[in-house]
């Protein structure tokens, strides 16, 4: 509107775009341009600080930056790329009155491209087109944006926001172009546009605060830390403000501290006025998506909507025979609650519901990943937790079941396309897409349920030799698609307690893979291995070798142990079964079985093969 006042000196814009596109490594580029941070010989992607990001090379959390570049302050948010992780973005849009769509100049548009420009056109954003990495091998640069355009054409965008301006980027060699004919020393031509294109925000300070809380962060000296932008008016220390919530309550609450960003650092204000993202402690009962506002004027500003989650999972306190013994400090239901409830109040992505009076709980979020990084992130904490299998969340509308329905492509060498096929075909896989790419692999498109990806990634990795490439995102609920195939073999299952011993390795390893070595400590229920066959089998990994007075050919043969697999927490997670658990804990990571006891298994299934004989 022509009437609206405007912030001529600042900008808020999010980064966004598929996972591995180089979002990271670009936010890292501007800042080193305009100096916003120092870097020091050999330093990289500052922005990803946590070390599960600097392990697996991702953006996890949504992080906040600014730099200044002709007297304008420019806030950036870097987003998280992996779909798991797309409630972050869905909140981040809401803070940013414009977004850099990256696009890899060789890949093109991907599945999360698709997702998160739906999100920034459905909020009225008007992207800039950013295609990155123009320094590859093979790179497509030009139809790459002709792709991309079509993209836009797909998700039905105004004709503004088919007006985007394009942008020829190389984040990790710091330069960036408008025309390729025309290359650049730095990235200068990024930040004139990002100046030029991105609105102003809207910025009144006549008009009554309002500001709407996006991220939640906790200090052990501050309390609750409320991020968002402030869309009207003004705030200064020690004003009160009423925390207006989701139900239409209000509570009034005195800003203790506001703090705005400078580079990767929040700096201490005693003012802040629309437009600007900041950083307000002293409101200990803010939650996500909650608005602070006046307390003459207490309106709330439109909730931030996130996706359902997809997948859920159990969790409980460490009940094996090694439980507290396996360098855990946390060990209890109640450590487990204040971890999980804390980690809903800042991450709305995660649901957590209480089973059996508190004993265990039920976590949703929005798939694997999602649940994996919250485990990992537990287990570095000192947390002794076991989970059970994934489980897609069903939806009942009358008599009908539904469950969620995932886009996957998947990019492999053209000798390993038949086999993929193969695999995702079993899976009631629907292929929707299939081509060849500018670097001779051939990428395919498939519509599955979530249901039936659960493992895929590291069977694909198998199949491929660890070339093969999958990424997804959540497409629809559908129709139930009935029985999906499970893990065809059965396991080796401890029945006692103690260390394991070398000459019964050495004849267990003849019926399957094993997971342990000689030495380590084992109980009743465990699982120490894959049998080759299908069913379960019940083993005694601590069997000696009898001592006796006859001499035999074979009395002093050399035992040759097989390595043993490395059991990691992506692959129990996918491998166990509905009646086994994962036993985390800081050094190790387990399998066992729900009931440890085999004279129980076999009561309870002899109960069950009865209940069924008397049903049918």
């Amino acid at each position: 509107m022509p009437n609206q006042k405007r912030r001529k000196d600042v900008r808020n814009i999010a980064i966004v775009a598929h996972v591995d596109h180089g979002k990271t490594t670009l936010v890292d580029a501007l800042l080193k341009y305009t100096g916003a941070h120092k870097f020091e010989e050999g330093e990289t992607t500052i922005m990803d600080s946590n070390p599960l990001e600097k392990e697996r090379g991702i953006t996890i959390f949504s992080k906040n930056a600014s730099f200044n570049y002709k007297g304008v302050q420019c806030n950036v948010v870097d987003t998280p790329g992996h779909a798991d992780f797309g409630s972050e973005v869905e909140r981040i849009l809401e803070m940013v009155d414009g977004v850099l769509l990256l696009v890899d100049a060789v890949d093109g548009p991907m599945p999360q491209t698709k997702f998160v420009l739906k999100k920034s056109l459905e909020l009225h954003l008007k992207p800039i087109l950013v295609i990155n990495k123009i320094d590859r091998p093979n790179c497509q640069p030009d139809k790459v944006a002709d792709m991309t355009f079509d993209l836009f054409c797909e998700l039905n965008a105004t004709d503004d926001q088919l007006d985007f301006p394009i942008v020829y980027a190389s984040g990790r060699n710091g330069h960036a172009t408008l025309d390729l004919d025309e290359p650049s020393a730095d990235i200068k031509p990024l930040l004139d546009t990002i100046l030029h294109r991105v609105l102003p925000p809207v910025a009144d300070p006549a008009l009554p605060f309002q500001m709407l809380v996006t991220m939640i962060d906790h200090n052990s000296y501050f309390g609750r830390i409320a991020i968002g932008r402030i869309f009207h008016g003004a705030v200064r220390v020690d004003d009160p403000v009423a925390l207006v919530r989701r139900d239409g309550t209000t509570m009034t609450a005195k800003v203790t501290k506001i703090m705005k960003y400078k580079g990767l650092t929040p700096v201490d204000v005693n003012e802040a006025m629309a437009g600007d993202i900041v950083m307000i402690t002293g409101i200990e009962g803010a939650s996500i998506g909650e608005t602070l506002a006046s307390v003459e004027n207490p309106k709330a500003l439109p909730a931030v909507k996130i996706d359902e989650p997809t997948i859920s999972m159990n969790f409980s306190h460490n009940r094996s025979p090694l439980a507290g013994k396996d360098g855990g400090v946390f060990l209890t239901s109640r450590h487990i609650r204040e971890y999980l409830e804390h980690e809903a109040m800042v991450n709305v992505g995660i649901k957590v519901e209480e089973v059996d009076k508190g004993e265990r709980f039920k976590v949703s979020g929005r798939g694997e990943l999602h649940l994996e990084v919250l485990i990992e992130t537990m287990r570095r904490k000192g947390y002794e937790i076991e989970v059970s299998r994934p489980q897609v969340i069903l939806k009942k509308i009358g008599d009908q079941v539904l469950e969620p329905v995932e886009v996957v492509v998947i990019e492999v060498d053209s000798e390993y396309q038949g086999a993929v096929m193969q695999a995702l075909g079993e899976r009631k896989a629907q292929m929707k897409d299939l081509k060849n790419t500018s670097t001779n692999t051939v990428r395919m498109e498939f519509n599955i349920t979530s249901r039936a990806l659960i493992g895929f990634r590291s069977e694909l990795l198998l199949m491929t030799r660890g070339s093969g490439i999958m990424c997804q995102n959540f497409l629809e609920c559908q129709p139930y698609k009935g029985d999906m195939p499970t893990r065809r073999k059965g396991v080796l299952i401890s029945n006692s307690n103690g260390k394991t011993v070398s000459f019964a390795l050495d004849n267990l390893q003849e019926r399957g893979e094993l997971f342990v070595k000689p030495g380590e400590v084992v109980y009743e229920g465990m699982v120490i291995g894959i049998c080759s066959r299908g069913g379960d089998i019940v083993v005694n990994p601590q069997k000696e070798k009898k001592q006796s007075n006859v001499r035999s050919v074979t009395s002093d043969t050399a035992i040759n142990l097989i390595p043993p697999r490395k059991v990691t927490l992506e692959f129990a997670l996918v491998f166990i079964a509905d009646d086994e658990l994962v036993e985390v804990t800081p050094l190790n990571i387990r399998i066992r079985k729900t009931v440890m006891k085999e004279i129980d298994r076999t009561r309870i299934g002899r109960q069950s093969r009865f209940e069924s004989l008397k049903g049918d």
